[in-house]
């Protein structure tokens, strides 16, 4: 994701701080995820505004592995005193059912922060497949099962859950090649190694201008403005069926409220600044809902609970 310097440098006045916010030290980001993805520009993003409205030194700490589940364990292992919160993606809602011991208990060792936004999830064909929409693909599975092959950035990540769902709606087999990372899984969709890919907004409409990828599917509620031709899968025939990326902010279970409500809504305000908003928009295709704590937990619990059973119902491991 690109950040613009004027994005990164415009903000508010700071914040009246809390004495808690206040306390010498720097405070710690902790990305579960290699750099250069989605997660990790948010968190730096976050970094150099933080930083003045805080009136701390903020750091960026990349802590990859297990499926997001070790930069995880290290924040919820940290002081509870607002020196360490966790950036993180929507695979953070799968690491309680896709791992057989997760380092983590995500759901009571971390503590909701803020939810930042979400955006659809979108399935497509290499140009060069005869796929124009997601029934021809199913057809195209009826005929020979197991012909057709689709790339995600990892088992258990929500392209990956996204699919399996689909395919046991329409009783059809789709043949699942896992990849790490959206790069590698996108290149070998467009050199023509495997049919489709399912990944986020953004990765799929980076694409779009080459003429090389063909967006079938669209896994949100409504349509996106960037992807207007492209049907939901509720109007494919599946009703109620959405697969979100969502971003989200944690601390450690127990950090005071006084701190994350500091965070929150320093957070807020930098995100919501014009210039970053449609940056986001642009970049990510993401909705802004800065829903704080409360609200976001309990976005996160139905998160937990429909993506584990998907992966129980269908014997998925990581």
């Amino acid at each position: 994701m690109t950040i613009t310097r004027r994005a990164l440098l415009a903000a508010p006045a700071i914040l009246a701080l809390t004495p808690a916010m206040a306390q010498a030290g720097k405070i710690t980001l902790v990305v579960p995820f290699p750099p250069g993805g989605s997660t990790d520009a948010m968190a730096r993003l976050l970094q150099t505004n933080l930083q003045t409205k805080l009136g701390r030194i903020v750091v960026v700490e990349n802590k990859s592995g297990a499926a997001g589940a070790l930069g995880a364990a290290q924040v919820a292992k940290s002081p509870a005193d607002g020196s360490t919160f966790l950036v993180t993606f929507d695979s953070h809602a799968v690491i309680p059912s896709i791992l057989d011991k997760p380092p983590v208990d995500v759901e009571r060792e971390l503590m909701p922060v803020l939810l930042i936004g979400t955006a659809p999830y979108v399935i497509a064909a290499g140009a060069g497949r005869p796929y124009k929409s997601f029934a021809d693909v199913i057809a195209a599975c009826k005929a020979t099962p197991g012909a057709v092959k689709y790339a995600s950035v990892g088992i258990g990540t929500l392209g990956h859950l996204a699919m399996t769902v689909l395919a046991s709606k329409a009783g059809v087999e789709i043949m699942h090649v896992p990849y790490r990372g959206g790069g590698p899984a996108m290149n070998d969709v467009l050199g023509g190694h495997v049919d489709l890919i399912a990944g986020s907004a953004a990765l799929v409409a980076a694409q779009l201008g080459t003429n090389m990828l063909r967006p079938i599917l669209q896994l949100g509620r409504e349509r996106l403005p960037a992807l207007p031709d492209t049907p939901t899968a509720i109007e494919a025939g599946f009703p109620d069926f959405e697969t979100l990326a969502w971003w989200g902010i944690f601390a450690p279970a127990g950090t005071p409220a006084d701190v994350v409500s500091a965070m929150a809504t320093a957070s807020k305000e930098i995100l919501s600044e014009p210039a970053t908003a449609a940056q986001l928009k642009d970049t990510q295709h993401m909705t802004l809902l800065l829903q704080d704590g409360a609200t976001f937990k309990t976005f996160f619990d139905k998160q937990v609970a429909y993506w584990g059973k998907v992966v129980k119902d269908n014997n998925i491991r990581a």
